[in-house]
């Protein structure tokens, strides 16, 4: 932890902050669904659901990756320690690789009824790194919490592009553009258990990692394993020569991504490509970044609609090229 605001407000005395125990994932999901439905209830928006085995599996992970970086705020209740909030963040790469690397808050909620005490500032002051970390700073923060982006700000994550997601059923895949002549996609598990003498997992490896490298300017192969732990099936996308121009993700559960490609004109066809290759059992999702335009039009042409209200992704300064990637998810980036 940083070390940041050693001082605490007068209304935290007695709050203690520490790192998060796995026995304590299903509380922080349930904060986090608390908080976020206290906020768009007002607003006639859906509420999240009590089914909270996705978000959990995603702080275990964070968790996993970044002990360190996943810290509870508690407090004395009558049946013992009372989480009262929660913060969880992550940094992929490392000096002098890509473009060296980056520090993410994934998480950050406090129970509805302890807004307001400086609770929330606290947990981030405690999660962001050393001030002699040579990276970026980034995170999204929901439109509809200016607060949050304000304190964000302060710290240099300023707001920069709009995170739509997009749902729905493709009812238009003629939409979406076919892969260039020469374009050729390979299933992970094609690679995997291929002959002896063709690629294997090593190249697999090393071609994911070079395109992270160059697109989000880091390698981390522990969210690659997270990603295919979640039943998601991932594809090599590679050119005439034989070069990887890209990778992609989808799950019969309907969300595609990540994606990485080395040509922005190639993302919408690798998205097209993904949707119709692993079929979603009911609606299709997508977390799609402003600054890839045609990719918005042609997920709005074939039937998708941008569901609720977007987020803004912040950032100190560039981390990744938003023209070329699509998340996992505004927690995982």
């Amino acid at each position: 932890m940083s070390g940041r605001g050693r001082t605490l407000p007068a209304a935290l005395i007695g709050t203690v902050f520490r790192r998060a125990r796995p026995d304590e994932i299903p509380e922080c999901g349930r904060i986090w669904r608390d908080s976020i439905n206290d906020y768009i209830r007002p607003l006639g928006q859906p509420e999240i659901p009590d089914e909270l085995a996705g978000i959990g599996r995603l702080h275990a992970h964070t968790r996993s990756t970044d002990p360190e970086r996943f810290i509870v705020a508690v407090r004395p209740g009558e049946d013992g320690e009372r989480i009262v909030g929660f913060g969880s963040a992550l940094v992929r790469g490392a000096p002098g690789l890509g473009r060296g690397p980056f520090w993410y808050l994934s998480m950050l909620f406090v129970r509805p009824e302890t807004q307001g005490e400086g609770l929330g500032r606290t947990l981030l002051e405690r999660l962001l790194p050393e001030p002699a970390f040579e990276g970026a700073l980034a995170v999204a923060v929901d439109s509809l919490q200016p607060i949050s982006a304000a304190l964000y700000g302060r710290f240099g994550m300023v707001p920069r592009s709009p995170v739509l997601d997009l749902t729905g059923s493709i009812e238009r895949p003629d939409a979406f553009p076919e892969l260039p002549s020469g374009v050729v996609p390979v299933a992970f598990e094609t690679i995997a258990d291929g002959p002896p003498d063709g690629p294997g997992p090593r190249e697999l490896s090393a071609a994911v990692d070079a395109l992270d490298l160059e697109v989000i300017g880091a390698e981390h192969p522990q969210d690659h394993r997270f990603v295919r732990l979640e039943g998601r099936r991932g594809y090599l996308y590679r050119g005439p020569d034989g070069s990887a121009m890209g990778y992609g993700y989808a799950g019969a559960v309907g969300r595609i991504g990540p994606v990485a490609v080395r040509d922005p004109g190639l993302l919408d066809a690798v998205v097209g490509h993904l949707a119709g290759a692993v079929p979603a059992r009911g609606a299709t999702a997508i977390w799609a970044h402003g600054d890839a335009p045609r990719l918005v039009a042609t997920l709005l042409a074939a039937g998708l609609r941008i569901d609720g209200f977007p987020l803004l992704l912040c950032w100190d300064r560039p981390f990744l090229d938003l023209t070329r990637y699509l998340p996992l998810s505004p927690g995982l980036p």
